[in-house]
């Protein structure tokens, strides 16, 4: 038989298995045999496997948990059976209810969170090319496809002449000989300067887009003297498009520059559209701070699921955005000045813990105005003109002749030459030799037009019926919401009443009387 060998046994009593940090290195220490305590830390991990039967099964793991959960399902009806379902009809009048509600700029809709809005707007599928029915897909793949010919416009090079003729022949019928080369007389205007589209780089509509995303309420600032002239239409459309859960303000800023009976009718025009309200921007003796406060708390109360609100004051250049804000915080916040393009950057202010504010650089909207309403509207440096006298005329034709008597004492004219002539001489605007520095005469009646130093606005169209607004359709919606939308009536419709204030020695007592309007929108020579 053969003996077996017996298995030795460590009875030094230090450890010699591999996996053991305290095991000796053996005779040479110097060779790093020995496994470090970080490398046996790493073996063992590797061992951390379930421990299975002959089945397969596993009976025990270290990350499994020791206590078997008791768990029972409710029994409920509901699992067996979708209660969520809406008939087809009832579903198309609720979107046409929808829609009604809120074409309406004085209807909020609550709650939107809970309202399943990718059904109630389906414009979105209804956007995608359906491309099954204009071709079957067997059509296009597979072994019986239809390789279809090339739509071609014409066959050969005579009928593709012949179709350039006519195409060309249809268009001046409709657009005349006004985008041929040169005018009657053989002439045509100059290429546009760079100077005339401030406001309308890409740097300047990216911060405007920046203010708009991050606002819940927009505050379009017009200039009361051209309310319509300074509105951006195309900014109101965006908003109601893509954006209908933010709300539009219209504030009549230099509301001091106008008669009040202006005032009043403009508000009654606009507040058909949106929410107006009239303003006057200063620190110490402001108009208006307590109603746009009031409207911007109630509109804090209706988005009561968001901790603050952000307002955005977007408009024109030189309209006086900066200058609310200044008012609003009643301290000098942003950087103001009488020129157009102070503000470079979008910035926020902190009105209070829920409300703020979003200053945003001027914008100018893409329009037909000329060079001369370019300048006029405030959006050019007038130290920038490289010839300012061209734009005269057009300031004489619309501000009245006792208004230039008061502020230049001249009081007859031939032209704007003339007028300019005039100015110099008795202004000491004069060159070497005594001759009058026309350039530096028209620049300083520019500058008392922008800053509001000669008297002008656009009357205000005739009203028929002196209507309020009034939400004829009500919505379903809490006692909070509904508290709030008649706080901002209230405002909106308590301003129509007061007296706005107007600046001493605009206009006479004539002009500040009511009158009754025309019934067209016509300048008015102030």
């Amino acid at each position: 038989m053969v003996k077996k060998k017996e298995k030795s046994v460590n009875v030094s009593g230090k450890p010699k298995h591999s996996l053991d940090a305290n095991r000796d290195g053996g005779k040479t220490k110097t060779s790093g045999g020995a496994r470090t305590a970080a490398t046996v830390r790493r073996l063992k991990m590797y061992k951390n496997r379930p421990i299975r039967n002959s089945k397969g099964t596993i009976l025990k793991h270290d990350l499994q948990s020791k206590e078997l959960p008791c768990t029972r399902i409710m029994p409920d009806r509901r699992w067996f059976g979708n209660t969520r379902v809406v008939n087809q009809k009832e579903l198309e009048f609720f979107r046409e209810e929808l829609s009604t509600r809120l074409s309406s700029n004085y209807n909020v809709l609550l709650k939107e969170r809970k309202l399943p809005m990718s059904l109630l707007n389906d414009h979105q599928k209804q956007a995608r090319v359906h491309l099954l029915d204009t071709e079957p897909f067997s059509d296009a793949f597979g072994p019986k496809t239809k390789r279809k010919r090339p739509k071609q416009l014409a066959s050969d090079y005579e009928a593709l002449v012949k179709k350039a003729d006519g195409s060309q022949d249809a268009f001046v019928e409709k657009h005349g000989d006004s985008t041929s080369e040169g005018g009657e007389d053989g002439f045509r205007e100059l290429v546009r300067h760079t100077m005339f589209d401030k406001g309308q780089s890409k740097r300047i509509w990216g911060e405007l887009y920046k203010v708009i995303d991050s606002s819940d309420v927009v505050v379009q600032v017009l200039d009361a003297r051209d309310p319509q002239g300074t509105r951006c239409y195309h900014l109101e459309k965006h908003l109601k498009e893509h954006c209908k859960h933010k709300h539009m303000i219209l504030l009549l800023n230099k509301c001091d520059l106008i008669p009040s009976w202006a005032t009043k009718g403009w508000l009654r025009v606009l507040s058909k559209e949106y929410p107006a309200l009239a303003f006057h921007a200063n620190i110490n003796k402001s108009f208006g701070k307590g109603s746009l406060l009031s409207v911007l708390r109630q509109f804090s109360r209706l988005k009561s699921d968001k901790q603050a609100i952000s307002v955005g004051f977007v408009g024109y250049p030189n309209v006086g955005k900066s200058s609310v804000i200044n008012t609003l915080r009643t301290k000098n916040v942003c950087k103001v000045a009488p020129i157009p393009g102070e503000t470079k950057v979008w910035q926020y202010i902190t009105l209070t813990k829920k409300i703020f504010l979003i200053d945003c650089p001027g914008v100018v909207y893409h329009n037909s105005d000329t060079e001369t309403d370019v300048v006029l509207k405030g959006v050019v440096r007038v130290t920038n003109l490289h010839d300012a006298t061209e734009h005269i005329g057009e300031v004489l034709k619309r501000v009245k002749k006792k208004h230039l008597l008061r502020a230049y004492k001249i009081s007859e004219w031939v032209d704007e030459y003339d007028f300019l002539l005039q100015l110099c001489k008795a202004s000491g605007k004069l060159l070497k030799g005594g001759e009058p520095d026309l350039m530096t005469g028209a620049k300083m009646i520019l500058h008392d037009w922008q800053r509001g130093k000669i008297p002008f606005f656009v009357e205000p169209p005739k009203q028929l019926e002196d209507e309020e607004i009034e939400d004829k359709e009500k919505t379903v919606e809490d006692d909070m919401a509904a508290a709030a939308r008649r706080a901002i009536n209230n405002v909106i419709s308590s301003q129509k009443i007061d007296d706005f204030p107007v600046q001493k020695d605009l206009f006479d007592e004539d002009e500040l009387k009511e009158r009754n309007l025309p019934e067209s929108g016509s300048e008015l020579p102030a």
